[in-house]
């Protein structure tokens, strides 16, 4: 719990937002949840699965997409953090192999255990992915895939949600499409005392030019580590 409680605005998609808000509120800080994006499923995804060894997942939404999409709980599952890796096993897959870091450090993992893939690496996930795991794997020599899955579209927001987010202190920041969205508001409603928190350096860089009382990324792309971030 912290002395100083502040108020932090949470801009990522839902569901995904309402947990956020749980832990920042766990943390002594009130939340404030209006997301500046919403996630758009692809319409009937076409999923064959034939020639597939392993699922690479690099976020939570991934997981739920492919499971909304696919019945198959059998693959071996690589994921990117111990929530992206929880919600694996909340879907029912049975193994689950996770690692922390970033897209770079999850192709190095499958890498390591490549003699139990029998087949390609499929990677679930959003039009616009945070890092390019299968080019990452290729420099492995490890085979593998996209699947598109889901996007986000920045949403408008309505005059109450306008209201709450002039009382926020912190901004959290996800990704460069969530950065872009932000950069567009505040351009039109500037918020020169918000201090700007993004989980990783190229999360911040649509920010660049946006006038804010500070901009700090996380050292690790880890929601942990960007919470952290809160009382410094």
């Amino acid at each position: 719990m912290t002395d100083h409680p502040q108020h932090v605005w949470i801009t990522r998609a839902q569901p995904g937002a309402d947990a956020t808000a749980a832990r920042v509120r766990d943390l002594g800080h009130e939340p404030i949840v209006v997301p500046l994006l919403a996630v758009q499923p692809v319409a009937a995804p076409r999923i064959d699965l034939d020639d597939v060894g392993a699922l690479a997942f690099t976020s939570a939404n991934g997981v739920r997409a492919f499971a909304d999409a696919s019945p198959r709980r059998d693959l071996t599952v690589f994921a990117v953090g111990q929530a992206t890796a929880r919600a694996a096993r909340e879907a029912g897959f049975r193994k689950v192999l996770s690692t922390d870091g970033d897209v770079a450090a999850l192709a190095h993992g499958i890498a390591a255990r490549r003699a139990e893939v029998a087949g390609v690496v499929l990677h679930p996930g959003a039009e616009e992915p945070a890092g390019d795991l299968v080019g990452a794997l290729a420099e492995w020599n490890v085979p593998a895939r996209r699947l598109v899955l889901y996007g986000t579209q920045p949403v408008s927001l309505d005059a109450a949600a306008l209201e709450a987010v002039k009382q926020a202190d912190v901004a959290l920041v996800y990704s460069p499409k969530g950065a872009r969205a932000l950069a567009e508001m505040l351009d039109a409603r500037p918020a020169p005392n918000l201090r700007i928190l993004g989980l990783s350096r190229a999360v911040l860089e649509p920010l660049a030019e946006t006038p804010a009382a500070a901009k700090a990324f996380a050292p690790f792309p880890l929601e942990a580590a960007l919470l952290n971030l809160i009382d410094r």
